[in-house]
């Protein structure tokens, strides 16, 4: 079989591994990103590392890239990423210093895109003809997949959805792990830094009264994105991932019981919602995937 090098660049780890083209690892692996100590060009020498690594020992037939960071992925170049996160990382053409470096095809695509592919290729949107993945994390990503391709929008920035609107505040600043972390911190008089998402929802499930109101807020606002996805898009289903959304046994009866109190009934049972299942391998099975969709 072919072996593929996939590797996940995001701002805390960079993932990465060796695969067939059926989504198989051979091998796996992380590094820490440095993202703030070595920025994009850091970066780019990590994802020349790895590849070396696995071109000594492999007949390699493509690296699969995925990013954070808006991605022009003609051109396999970063076009933006915030400063204060990624520094000198806008502007980072990945795919030609790649190809330059090793004269083996390489492909790149944002992260979030990726999870969405990878999901919908071999996870919880697997056979799904149209869907939409939602991160949930520091913020809120988000893709939009019709036909088993992802929709880019005229300037590589559908699907931006953690901006969505909802009575004058974006979807991510009411509906994020970091706000809800943010506010239980605020509520409790106790610094972000000794609480995350983890800690809010053991707090819950212990009957913290703060804790559990403001998951229900969150739960209620994330709920409203997710109707206007569904009315705009209408899709097959609608995944959701990202770090919280291991709460599944949690979150899944809230979610539901907010959709049906605000989706016309013909939409709200004919979506399903669905928790991603390919987790950490997304991104890399997604960039894998984008990378095979362009042969």
């Amino acid at each position: 079989m072919n072996r593929f090098i996939c590797i996940d660049v995001g701002g805390t780890s960079i993932k990465y591994g060796l695969s067939n083209e059926i989504g198989e690892f051979i091998d796996k692996g992380s590094v820490d990103t440095e993202a703030l100590e070595k920025g994009g060009p850091g970066i780019l020498e990590k994802i020349k590392t790895i590849s070396k690594k696995y071109i000594e020992d492999n007949d390699i037939d493509g690296i699969c890239i995925s990013t954070a960071g808006m991605v022009d992925s003609k051109k396999g170049k970063v076009v933006y990423a915030l400063e204060h996160l990624i520094p000198e990382y806008t502007g980072m053409e990945i795919k030609r210093e790649v190809e330059k470096e090793f004269n083996i095809r390489c492909e790149v695509e944002n992260d979030v895109n990726c999870a969405g592919l990878g999901e919908t290729w071999l996870g919880a949107g697997k056979n799904a003809k149209s869907s939409v993945c939602l991160t949930v994390g520091t913020g809120i990503g988000g893709c939009v997949i019709l036909d088993n391709k992802l929709i880019h929008g005229f300037s590589n920035s559908a699907g931006e959805i953690g901006y969505m609107n909802i009575n004058g505040k974006s979807l991510q600043d009411l509906a994020s792990t970091s706000s809800l972390v943010r506010k239980i911190a605020k509520i409790k008089n106790i610094s972000q830094q000794d609480i995350d998402g983890k800690i809010i929802f053991d707090m819950a499930k212990n009957n913290d009264k703060d804790c559990l109101n403001e998951i229900d807020n969150m739960v209620k606002s994330l709920a409203i994105g997710i109707a206007n996805i569904c009315y705009l898009i209408n899709p097959e289903v609608l995944i959701l991932g990202g770090g919280i959304m291991a709460q599944e046994e949690f979150l899944k009866p809230r979610i539901d019981k907010a959709l049906k109190e605000i989706l016309v009934p013909r939409i709200y049972e004919n979506t399903k919602i669905e928790f991603a299942k390919r987790q950490n391998d997304a991104g890399m099975i997604g960039a894998l995937y984008n990378f095979l969709s362009q042969i």
